[in-house]
């Protein structure tokens, strides 16, 4: 793969691409996206930068693709629904588990929100960080164990997991904000169970399960 290189130059954003966007986001809204916020960030964020260049034909499909390191992209539709479940508002502060391209993150950052993002290979936090200044997203890029969240900066608004754990994090439950939202994919396996924690403002903590998705494993202590 060419991706295991930090990005130097990033590909134009042509017509064809945002037709192709304009495409891609529509077809999310047939599939029950409905939060016109997230279909905009989808939208003003250019996803064929984040692939690589073999890949580029596919970067407008619904489905996921393979990047550096044997990580992953995630399909448009998880991406969008994982957001829509956050409700982020203009200037939340959010956690993102799982920097990976920086797809997810940009898309945040479109929304307004105010992005913390860790992972834990550093190739690909040496990218996704390139890639997102180059793009213009203020995004702060963490490299580290996603385990242990990031609790120099906590609390939260909201949490957004994007690899699958065996079980929900206490350092992650911790560092979520009274009234705030995560989401996450958990269990082992070909398929995880997506769910929703929220945290009420008295600090009561309730999850609700959305279905199964498929995500590459969240790894502890590998650093």
């Amino acid at each position: 793969m060419k991706s295991n290189q930090p990005v130097k130059e990033i590909p134009e954003d042509t017509l064809r691409d945002k037709g192709l966007r304009r495409k891609l986001v529509r077809e999310l809204e047939t599939k029950g996206i409905r939060d016109k916020a997230v279909l905009e960030a989808l939208m003003a964020v250019p996803r064929h930068v984040f692939v690589d260049s073999a890949f580029r034909e596919w970067a407008y499909t619904d489905q996921a693709l393979r990047i550096a390191y044997d990580q992953t992209i995630s399909q448009p539709y998880t991406v969008a629904f994982m957001t829509e479940q956050l409700q982020v508002r203009r200037y939340d502060k959010v956690l993102e588990i799982g920097t990976g391209s920086g797809y997810q993150a940009a898309v945040l950052a479109a929304m307004g929100a105010r992005v913390y993002t860790i992972e834990r290979i550093r190739g690909l936090h040496q990218t996704a960080q390139l890639v997102l200044q180059k793009l213009g997203f203020h995004v702060r890029f963490f490299y580290g164990d996603g385990y242990k969240g990031l609790p120099a900066f906590a609390p939260f608004d909201k949490i957004i997991v994007t690899a699958a754990a065996p079980e929900i994090p206490p350092a992650l439950i911790e560092q979520l904000k009274p009234g705030g939202r995560m989401v996450i994919p958990v269990g082992e396996g070909d398929l995880q169970e997506m769910v929703l924690l929220t945290k009420s403002n008295e600090g009561e903590v309730q999850r609700k399960t959305l279905g199964p998705f498929r995500f590459v494993p969240m790894l502890e202590n590998k650093i």
